[in-house]
């Protein structure tokens, strides 16, 4: 008898399957990760019981776990925006260095010292700075079909770039012993801490900002525009619908939003602008974005629970003396997972007998054919 595999997409996903896959997916990325801790000659259980202990065991582990979550959030949010109109914006980390240099600017040349004057100039600079930044990819996508993935990555080098320019040429502190860093920020350009750790006020957006583009996307008809120009570009413009000019409004807005994560990661935490501050949060929002199906709400709670894997592999250079790069794996594993999962929700694999298939497809499949 012979046999063989035939995959398909699946006409309708059950509901169930939605939720499974996700978390199979997380536990394969951890169990492969336990594979790599292991060849590394660390103890799986003890890593991953460090990286718990460290981010959730005490309140200053929670605190920073949360300082950490905030700028992924907020760069989640961004990504997802545009990952859900099937516009690949890889550029958030280039968008959040934009948005600090044009914080950092707003300081250095427009400070007045004035806690919410000073706020709303460095917000609507960083804002306007990571969306232009974005914008410039959108429209060569929409204009010319010129590949977003390749553009805005690229400009990620550029925006890198040109922050260490300024840090290490005419914005460094001649305070600084030679370090690559603005002077520090004035107070009246600081964002509030609270509850005496380094959580500070840009918290607030980081919550604010998923509920609101959770109703844009369900109850507006611009979120349904998107979502409908995300699945089928030539019935939207069928439809009346403005591809080009949505196309470069939703990067504009999603730089934005990573931009203004940049100013808040400058204003909030670190206070002076300076070589490598970001991180790499730019990219791990993509993993983040994925995790949580590019559901805004969901999105909160993912990107805690990565803010929990940031905290808890920084304590593992320290405690087992991994290098930085072991972390960087594991969310590879994590992204690579996850992408492999949504393969299975979206397709289905039957087994062929001499032409017949064996798994006869369920009564709702047949109903939509």
């Amino acid at each position: 008898m012979k046999l063989s595999v035939k995959i398909e997409p699946r006409l309708e996903t059950p509901r169930m399957l939605g939720f499974v896959i996700p978390v199979v997916s997380l536990a394969a990325a951890l169990l492969s990760g336990a594979v790599f801790l292991f060849f590394l000659g660390v103890s799986p259980f003890q890593a991953y019981s460090t990286i718990i202990r460290s981010s959730l065991g005490d309140a200053y582990g929670l605190s920073e776990t949360v300082v950490k979550a905030i700028p992924l959030a907020m760069s989640a949010i961004a990504v997802m925006l545009s990952f859900t109109m099937l516009i690949w914006n890889i550029g958030a980390e280039g968008q959040i260095f934009m948005g600090a240099i044009a914080a950092a600017a707003s300081v250095r040349y427009f400070f007045v010292d004035n806690h919410i004057a000073m706020f709303a100039i460095m917000f609507a600079a960083a804002g306007i700075a990571g969306g232009a930044w974005a914008a410039i990819a959108g429209y060569f996508r929409a204009r010319w079909s010129v590949n977003e993935i390749i553009t805005t990555l690229m400009l990620n080098y550029v925006a890198m770039n040109l922050l260490n320019y300024f840090v290490y040429g005419p914005w460094r502190d001649p305070a600084s012993l030679g370090f690559p860093m603005t002077a520090p920020f004035p107070d009246a350009a600081r964002l509030p801490s609270f509850w005496g750790t380094r959580i500070h006020a840009g918290l607030f957006l980081a919550i604010l900002l998923p509920l609101v583009f959770w109703v844009i996307l369900r109850f507006t008809r611009w979120g349904y525009e998107i979502r409908v120009m995300g699945e089928n570009p030539k019935a939207a413009g069928f439809a009346g619908m403005s591809y080009i000019k949505n196309v470069v409004l939703v990067m504009f807005i999603s730089g934005a939003i990573a931009g203004i994560a940049g100013m808040c990661e400058l204003s909030g935490l670190q206070g002076r602008l300076q070589h490598g501050f970001s991180g790499g949060y730019g990219y791990t929002a993509i993993i983040v974005a994925w995790l949580a199906r590019l559901h805004p709400i969901a999105i909160l709670t993912v990107s805690f629970l990565m803010g929990v894997l940031l905290v808890g592999g920084e304590t593992l250079q320290i405690v087992m003396r991994l290098p930085l790069s072991s972390m960087l794996v594991l969310q590879g594993l994590i992204l690579f997972f996850v992408l492999g999962g949504e393969f299975f929700r979206k397709f289905r694999t039957r087994i062929l007998s001499e032409g017949v298939p064996i798994t006869q497809p369920t009564s709702s499949e047949k109903e939509g054919k």
